[in-house]
Parts: C-alpha cells; sequence; structure tokens
C-alpha cells in the first residue's frame, strides 16, 4: 500500500528553555530570555477585557497596532508587517526569498531559527566565526558567494549578549551586494545602553534592501501571546505579505501589545532593574571566578573553564534547586551556560545558589 509521505527536511528542531525538571515546574525559570518583570498592568487588564469576546476574528492585517507602532516609533505604517513572535517573520521572509541551495550566512554564535527555518526551505548555511563571542563583519563578507541570498543577525546577540556598533553595521550593508537582502533582528535592543549603538530600525528605516525585526516576548512580556513585528521596503513587505497566513495575531494579543507600547513607565522600570541586575551578576560571577563578558541583553553567557567546572553538573545541581537555566549545546559553546536576568527573588536565589555550587 502507497501512503503519503512528507518530505524529507534536513533540519534541526527547536528545542525551547526548560519549564520543567524532571516532570516537575521549575520554582525558578532563568532559561529563556523572557521579562523580569512581566507584563504592564496595563496590558494584562486590556487582554482580560478583550478575552470576555472571543468569538469575533481579530483584524487580519493588525491595522491599529500598526498605527501606534508607526507612531510611536515614526515609521510607515504600510511598511509594517506582524508576524506571531519575530520567528514568523523570519519563517516568512526564507520562505519568500529562499530557493533550494541558495546561501545564507549567521554569525557562529546566533539565534537557532535562523537557520531552521533557512534548512527548511533548503538553503545552505554558511556560519561566520566569531571574534571573542563578538560578530565579526569581516568573517561574514569572507563567506559571501554569488549564492549568497541572506544575511541573519541579532544585535544585541543572542546567545552571547555582545553588541554590532552602527558604524560596523552600516559598513557591512555597504560592503554587501545590493542583492543580498540583510536582516537586522533588533529583539534586545532596548537594554542597550552604549554610544556607539544604533538599532536596526534608526539605522535602516530607509533601506531598500534591510528588513528588521522586533518582539513583544523579551521586554514587553508578552511571550505567551506570540507577537512580533518587522520593517522594511514597501516591495519586500508586500512579498512577505501575500504568504503570510491570515488572523496570524490572536485578537486578545493586538490589544495587549497596544497597551505595551503605550505604557512607559513600566517599560523604562524593566530597563532599569534588568541594567542594574546585569552589573550584579557580573561582579558576582567575576569573585567567583566564573569567565563572562558585560551582556546588553537580558541574560549573560557564562563560562566554567578557569575554575574547572563542569557546566552540565553546575545545570542539573541548578536544576534540582529549582533553577532552570539554558545549556548552550546547541550553539556548540562549550562548557557554558545563559542566564536569564529575574525578578528580585530570583536573582537573589540564583546568585546564592550558584555561590553554594562553586
Amino acid at each position: 500500500m502507497n501512503l503519503p509521505k512528507p518530505k524529507k527536511i534536513n533540519a534541526e528542531k527547536y528545542v525551547a528553555g526548560l519549564s520543567l525538571f524532571k516532570q516537575k515546574a521549575a520554582k525558578i525559570k532563568l532559561s529563556a530570555n523572557e521579562s523580569a518583570l512581566g507584563p504592564s498592568p496595563r496590558a494584562i487588564k486590556e487582554f482580560n477585557k478583550v478575552a470576555k469576546n472571543l468569538k469575533r476574528y481579530p483584524d487580519s492585517d493588525g491595522i491599529f497596532l500598526r498605527n501606534v507602532l508607526a507612531k510611536k516609533f515614526r515609521l510607515d505604517p504600510r511598511r509594517i508587517i506582524l508576524g506571531s513572535g519575530s520567528d514568523q517573520i523570519f519563517e516568512l521572509i526564507c520562505k519568500s526569498f529562499l530557493n533550494k541551495n541558495d546561501e545564507v550566512i549567521v554569525p557562529e554564535f546566533s539565534f537557532i531559527i535562523y537557520r531552521i527555518y533557512s534548512k527548511i526551505y533548503g538553503a545552505k548555511i554558511k556560519y561566520a566565526k566569531e571574534e571573542n563571542f563578538k560578530i565579526s563583519i569581516k568573517n561574514i563578507l569572507s563567506k559571501v558567494t554569488k549564492k549568497t541570498k541572506i544575511v541573519f543577525l541579532a544585535n544585541p546577540n543572542n546567545p552571547t549578549g555582545t553588541i554590532i556598533s552602527k558604524k560596523e553595521l552600516l559598513k557591512l550593508r555597504k560592503k554587501l551586494r545590493s542583492n543580498i537582502l540583510l536582516v537586522v533582528d533588533d529583539a534586545y535592543f532596548e537594554y542597550v545602553k552604549n554610544k556607539n549603538y544604533l538599532p536596526g530600525m534608526k539605522l535602516f528605516s530607509n533601506s531598500k534592501n534591510v528588513i528588521v525585526t522586533r518582539t513583544f516576548s523579551k521586554i514587553y512580556g508578552l511571550a505567551g501571546l506570540r507577537v512580533g513585528w518587522g520593517y522594511g521596503p514597501k516591495n519586500l513587505i508586500y512579498a512577505l505579505n501575500q504568504v503570510k497566513p491570515p488572523f496570524n495575531i490572536n485578537r486578545a494579543a493586538l490589544f495587549a501589545a497596544v497597551e505595551s507600547i503605550r505604557d512607559i513607565r513600566w517599560l523604562n522600570k524593566e530597563i532599569k532593574h534588568v541594567n542594574r541586575w546585569a552589573k550584579i551578576f557580573y561582579n558576582n560571577f567575576k569573585n567567583l571566578g566564573i569567565e563572562t563578558n558585560s551582556s546588553y541583553g537580558n541574560f549573560l553567557l557564562v563560562n566554567f573553564n578557569k575554575i574547572r567546572g563542569n557546566s552540565k553538573k553546575i545545570f542539573f545541581k541548578l536544576a534540582k534547586s529549582g533553577i532552570l537555566v539554558r545549556k548552550m549545546d546547541v550553539y556548540k559553546i562549550k562548557n557554558s551556560l545563559r542566564i536569564t536576568i529575574g525578578n528580585n527573588y530570583e536573582n537573589k536565589k540564583f546568585i546564592h545558589t550558584i555561590r553554594k555550587i562553586i
């Protein structure tokens, strides 16, 4: 009997940050770079209000949210596309632009979802070596061939937490062929306080060959609602809209996202909290002899070589104490863990526990 056969897809599956350890819910989850303080109270109130009437379809084009985003960031709403998380924007880009055997360049240690979607749509991945966990523009350019279609990068970068200066990023776009699409992921841009940095949205809002993505999953605390967005030239956004599913953002999520954007006070509270604790984490790691770097996101990447520690053993000891962090095996960063900054209680508990372990 001949049965339907799915096509073979040569791509690894995305493994999310753990929420359970040995079938028990984690008391403290510092594994997924989620918001430290959670959603704005205004967003929660709006979500609950809209959730009372779920029989209505959402606005498939998300016009209200797009207009709010356009006003907030001084953009053209016609050049904004909404996605179920920024992940969906990456998928739409790959679906629209990639053919079999095209090449995609990603930094050596970059968000794994870029290469997953690229492989699903038949592309070959070229990895550009990083220098001391920082994206190298020179090494990206060295990987360009006539088959190169897209360059994906995040700034700040996940999972390393490092940034590329505005000068370097502009240099990259200038040196790349004009028919190579540059995708800049601004997921963590709000946390950055550095005079040499500018987010992709400010650098490339008028570019003809750059798409910039942003998300409500991190600083806005709406990871459970899945809302992201992208901005680019009209013709490229039009192409993405041709393959975007209808009603891809649910109704409650659209309204909660609007209130999140409007609540500047809550946003600033999260930024202040994360930047304060990033310094505390950094100093504690240094005092313990754990190698790390100054992070520009809401997480830190730590390595245990200097203290001759074993990241797997440390991970399990933390997990047994009810604290989940992110293993770096999938990124091939040896003997390392990524730690998300949590709320005050979670952070104090983590520091106390890691001190005991070390």
